[in-house]
């Protein structure tokens, strides 16, 4: 595992299974931006969504399933899981255990993380708390 590789592992976990986000805000360069299916996102937003996971969830923690890399980019492909006791997402607790999975493309540069495209549906965890999307029902009727 090369030394970037190993540094960007290190503090996403810290940041997404500790709660650790000054780990993950060491990281990122000026300027860092993360695109996700909904938005565009700074480190401060991402903080945000990292928190709101802890309080949402018990038990929650991130595994990285596998990662590679190659010269300026880091792929890495994740599971979360949790028990879903607070509010996420609109939803209130549902005591459920929650298994999600996607994946993170890191673009770095100069030992630091300046973009990150995040990909994972949010249909899954509405779906491992039991939440009907409705949708989705009412245009195959």
């Amino acid at each position: 595992m090369s030394t970037m590789l190993e540094k960007v592992s290190q503090a996403w976990l810290r940041a997404w299974c500790s709660g650790e986000t000054k780990a993950f805000e060491e990281i990122v360069a000026p300027g860092y931006i993360r695109h996700s299916k909904t938005a565009d996102e700074n480190v401060e937003d991402v903080i945000k969504q990292i928190e709101a996971s802890h309080e949402a969830f018990t038990d929650f923690d991130v595994e990285i399933l596998r990662s590679v890399e190659d010269d300026e980019t880091i792929a890495i492909h994740w599971q979360a899981n949790g028990i879903h006791t607070g509010s996420f997402m609109g939803v209130p607790p549902t005591g459920r255990k929650v298994v999600v999975s996607g994946a993170a493309f890191i673009k770095h540069a100069d030992g630091k993380i300046v973009e990150e495209t995040s990909v994972w549906d949010p249909r899954d965890l509405l779906n491992a708390m039991k939440i009907v999307h409705l949708g989705a029902a009412s245009k195959a009727g």
